[in-house]
């Protein structure tokens, strides 16, 4: 996670230019992107990122430490967890399932606070079983841990921080009909435990509300040109009018239900072939394991049904992967036919990936590789607001960029297919866990070749090392984002405003950062220097402004262009 490459454009570094932002500015109440407040998130990623920064520096690898940290503490969770419900080797292997899924390593390569609010939630569930469970010693101690696990959430990812784990222990108190038990909510500590939860997480929306008025109001209409506060877009526009899909600004898509649920066995592979094995699994709350399993089902269950009848990105429904790490390691350690049958499977599955990745590998052997990938790839912006929206633009002379991350992924499979071709049980799980790890890494030197697709550091660099100048960004803030991180500066933003900055650039205050054509014209016209990031495409609309002699080309990578109105002296 800390290395290569570089922070991408997108979210990935608005993130980081938002902690950066507030280490700089000392005010860690209101995300502001260019000056314009940012109100959709809830902030405590940033000030982790921020603390990093403060530590190590503001760098690409520093803003990463608090995923490394968070991935780490889940990893731990779940199999610490595990070895509690169900036994040592149990635990370990929900730990390997955590670990090396790959959904897990997909979506902690972006700087979003998902992994940590799922090591936050699997706290809750791990703490709200201990506090109710007779025989633990420390039942007091367990449910202020759920508490302020629960306010933790809060501050990372809003209301579903809490609403996941409290309907999951609902639904098994339910299940378990112990909902309506004097003794279950004595030990609970349900008054006290909300006092630890808002002393947590409500100082920071009290200072948010009161420096973002106003305050209350309840308007359910959304629309541009509109500011209502803070606690108007935070909760009710971000919260409930996502959830029925009535948000402005619409900068968001939605999975299909069907792919949203059929991508949890990509999400949880390797180990999603032993999903059949579940249902053999004993949920009948008569013991410490037991009463786990049915948790973890009710954990699951919830969050997905959820999602079915909410917006949904891919990445969403990662709080449940700790529940189903769970109970594939308490079905791997109890073994069996379908366990068995899952290990052939996947020994057919890594046969045939090798085989198409090597067949990738021969098909673009001899094709040419000038300039960098985005010369080979396609472009499809419909699909670029899901995460994986990009995967649809590779082409098979793409590949003849990622020969090397081919052959790693080859022999990835092909230690996977080796070692569950005869294995069985701990052997070939090890050797499941050595072929995701191997195939992580030709997926991270893959990433290395997207960087300058996907990144724009490129020509930050080069605009450091340009003549003093100020900079213009072309259309959307995101598409650049990494430049404003990489350079630490502002900018102004042409036909910029729409999407996340919409409803911020119309608080009071804030600044007028926006320009249109006809003032990017007159701006370029003047003597003094400025400089424009843009990209490819939407340089022949500027030829219909300004005479193309003045959009010198001081740099350019990943189909992007920095450009400035007066020649640079090298």
């Amino acid at each position: 996670m800390l290395s290569p490459p570089s922070l991408m454009d997108d979210v990935d570094a608005v993130q980081a230019r938002i902690a950066r932002n507030m280490l700089t500015s000392g005010d860690y109440v209101t995300a502001r992107l260019d000056g314009i407040p940012y109100l959709e998130k809830a902030p405590l990623i940033y000030w982790l990122i921020a603390g990093s920064f403060k530590i190590f520096g503001a760098t690409d690898w520093a803003a990463r430490i608090p995923m490394v940290l968070a991935a780490l503490a889940l990893a731990w969770l779940t199999t610490a967890f595990g070895m509690w419900a169900f036994g040592r080797r149990a635990g370990m292997y929900a730990g390997l399932c955590i670990s090396t899924c790959f959904g897990l390593f997909l979506f902690t390569r972006i700087l979003i606070p998902d992994v940590m609010l799922t090591a936050s939630i699997a706290l809750s569930m791990w703490a709200f079983l201990r506090a109710i469970d007779e025989t633990e010693p420390r039942r007091r101690w367990w449910a202020f841990v759920l508490a302020a696990s629960l306010g933790t959430s809060l501050l990372f990812k809003s209301l579903v921080g809490v609403v996941f784990p409290v309907a999951a222990a609902l639904i098994y108190l339910s299940v378990t009909r112990q909902l309506f038990q004097a003794k279950i909510w004595r030990v609970l500590h349900p008054w006290s435990g909300l006092v630890v939860a808002l002393l947590i997480a409500a100082p920071w929306h009290i200072m948010a509300a009161l420096r973002n008025p106003p305050y209350f109001d309840f308007t359910m209409h959304s629309a541009p040109g509109e500011y209502h506060g803070f606690l108007w877009f935070y909760f009710i526009n971000e919260q409930l009018l996502r959830f029925l899909n009535l948000r402005y600004p619409r900068d968001y898509d939605t999975v299909p239900r069907l792919y949203f649920w059929g991508f949890h066995l990509l999400w949880l592979f390797p180990w999603s072939v032993y999903f059949p094995a579940l249902f053999k699994l004993n949920y009948k709350p008569l013991d410490r394991a037991g009463k786990t399993r049915l948790l973890a089902l009710c954990w699951t269950g919830f969050i997905l049904i959820f999602f079915t009848f909410s917006t949904t990105q891919e990445y969403y429904s990662m709080p449940c992967y700790p529940a189903l790490a769970l109970l594939l390691g308490s079905a791997m350690a109890a073994g069996g036919n379908w366990i068995r049958y899952g290990t052939r499977v996947l020994c057919g599955i890594f046969i045939a990936a090798a085989a198409t990745v090597l067949t990738l590998y021969f098909l673009a052997w001899n094709l040419p590789t000038p300039g960098d990938i985005s010369a080979a790839l396609s472009s499809n912006p419909s699909a670029y607001k899901l995460s994986l929206g990009h995967m649809e633009d590779l082409t098979i002379a793409s590949f003849a960029y990622l020969r090397l991350p081919l052959i790693l992924a080859a022999i990835a499979f092909l230690v996977g297919a080796a070692g569950t071709f005869r294995a069985k049980g701990q052997h070939a799980f090890l050797a499941i866990s050595l072929m995701a790890i191997l195939f992580f890494q030709a997926a991270r030197i893959a990433m290395a070749s997207f960087d300058p697709f996907l990144s724009s550091r490129s020509l930050a660099e080069k605009l450091i090392r340009s003549p003093a100048g100020k900079l213009i960004v072309d259309h959307h803030y995101y598409w650049f984002s990494s430049v404003f991180f990489y350079t630490n500066r502002d900018a102004l933003l042409l036909n910029g405003r729409f999407n996340n900055l919409v409803y911020g650039s119309y608080a009071p205050g804030a600044p007028n950062v926006f320009i249109d054509d006809e003032r990017w014209k007159k701006l370029w016209l003047q003597p003094n220097r400025y400089y424009l990031v843009i990209k490819d495409e939407s340089v022949e609309r500027l030829k219909k402004l300004v005479d193309p002699k003045l959009l010198t080309v001081v740099a350019q990578s990943g189909g992007k262009l920095l450009l400035t109105n007066h020649p640079v002296v090298e």
